[in-house]
């Protein structure tokens, strides 16, 4: 509700105060409402989930035409021809994302608008005690209270002098034209999605990185295929040294080349990719019982979302665990449930790790991937495959990148796994099932796999690793 469509008042009594209109948030409003509870839902900015207005979507919205001005250059392997060049209209192309992008964010601002008027509050929300918000003139008396304020771009301080040469996902989408060069600082999912999709429409792109990570990978050997790949594409450089500078309304980078070579090169404007910071910082949580962790997050409980013992909960991008929409919503639910439920708090159903980075080819992580596996006591084998000879792959002249899948050994059990290769997004939803159900490698290779298809790569990579698993055993009763 908007500050002016309620009566004057100072206290205001609610079962559940959700501090955050966004994913996570409308998530945890609506479970409590389906618990019988009464909610109030506080936003202080603008209504309109991240995904819909400066993530998922309108980064989609850039990768479709990048992908469409790209594919014809395998035509002329399938022996096709155009009749000329590929011309893109920058302009065109940034009206289309504004208008798609503002479709989007119109369907949740009508079911914003659903949402009784008595259940809604616009202004900053701030912790008086565990229970009790100041939101402008305003007291909110709650029974419990689920944080899901979301997160922000993150980046370094020095480079507020770049002033609007600097974007990032949140102002990108505003650009009414391409511009001619872009410096993205960052590969992780942001910097390499809107990267390349700029690199494939025209944009000069450099991307810059520090640690040499790609991405979500954790795996070195798909680490370094997918940095081989992507970096055939554009400059890709994942531990850089480099300095930045404006100089007018230019952006200045100097950088150490992979030659040894000190250069300087100067771009329209950086795009910070560096990460995302929970926005939990003004919130007041100085007046509360809470724990705090060295970023200022409260400490939680990851299967019930409750902040230590007190009636406050934590969802979606706010506690910095899984920063993805599915997350996002599955949390907010969970503490919205346990919100209502307080102080009958239970364990809320979290699904298997996925996250796919809609890169060409695509990068994908399912079950915790690598990470999870090297975590496993019993130990684990990889099974592998490569895409450079998959028939399917190599029929469509998408034939790059290799899947690894993890299986523990004695059980068989999948793990999880990690990809960089073409229909990423597909497989990997149908490993992250595999993983959620509990299947073992041998029960998956019963499944059908159909001829000719990339899912035959999968049954490959299974089909090593079961091999791996059988020889493990041989050399266990052999000893």
């Amino acid at each position: 509700m908007r500050n002016n469509e309620r009566e004057p008042m100072t206290t205001v009594t609610t079962d559940v105060a959700v501090i955050g209109a966004g994913t996570a948030g409308l998530a945890a409003y609506r479970a409590a409402k389906a618990a019988g509870r009464s909610a109030l839902l506080i936003e202080g900015g603008v209504y309109g989930t991240t995904c819909a207005r400066v993530g998922c979507m309108p980064s989609k919205l850039l990768i479709a035409p990048a992908e469409a001005a790209h594919g014809v250059e395998r035509f002329g392997a399938f022996g096709l021809r155009l009749p000329g060049d590929v011309i893109v209209d920058g302009k065109a192309v940034m009206a289309r994302v504004r208008a798609e992008r503002d479709r989007f964010v119109g369907f949740v601002l009508q079911g914003i608008a659903g949402i009784p008027a008595r259940d809604k509050l616009e202004g900053h929300a701030r912790f008086v005690d565990d229970t009790t918000l100041a939101v402008g003139d305003a007291t909110i008396a709650a029974h419990a209270v689920v944080i899901a304020t979301g997160s922000s771009p993150a980046y370094p301080a020095a480079w507020g002098q770049l002033g609007e040469r600097l974007v990032t996902n949140e102002t990108l989408f505003e650009w009414t034209d391409l511009p001619e060069s872009l410096a993205v600082f960052g590969p992780g999912v942001v910097g390499l999605e809107l990267g390349q999709a700029l690199h494939r429409l025209g944009v000069r792109v450099k991307v810059f990185g520090r640690g040499g990570g790609v991405g979500p990978l954790a795996d070195p050997e798909l680490i370094a295929e997918a940095r081989r790949i992507l970096g055939a594409e554009f400059y890709l450089d994942t531990d850089a040294q480099a300095e930045v500078a404006r100089d007018g309304d230019r952006v200045v980078v100097r950088y150490h080349a992979p030659d040894g070579a000190w250069r300087t090169e100067t771009f329209d404007y950086l795009l910070a990719a560096t990460g995302r910071t929970p926005n939990v910082h003004d919130l007041g949580l100085e007046s509360t019982t809470l724990a705090r962790d060295a970023q200022g997050v409260p400490e939680f409980d990851r299967e019930t979302l409750q902040c230590g013992r007190a009636p406050i909960f934590i969802a979606g991008d706010a506690n910095a665990d899984v920063p993805l929409l599915h997350e996002a919503a599955d949390e907010g639910r969970i503490a919205g449930d346990n919100a209502a439920r307080f102080p009958d708090v239970h364990p809320g159903m979290r699904r298997a790790g996925l996250a796919i980075v809609f890169t060409d080819p695509q990068i994908a992580t399912i079950g915790g991937g690598h990470r999870a596996a090297r975590a496993a006591a019993a130990g684990f084998v990889t099974g592998v495959v490569s895409f450079d000879d998959q028939g399917r792959a190599r029929v469509m002249q998408r034939n790059r990148g290799r899947l690894h899948v993890y299986a523990e050994f004695g059980t068989g059990l999948l793990l999880g796994a990690e990809m960089v290769g073409p229909d990423a997004e597909h497989l990997a939803h149908l490993l992250a099932w595999a993983r959620q159900i509990g299947l073992t490698v041998g029960e998956m290779l019963t499944l059908p796999f159909y001829h000719p298809v990339v899912e035959e790569g999968l049954r490959t990579a299974l089909r090593d690793a079961y091999a791996k698993l059988d020889a493990a055993a041989r050399e266990k009763q052999a000893a």
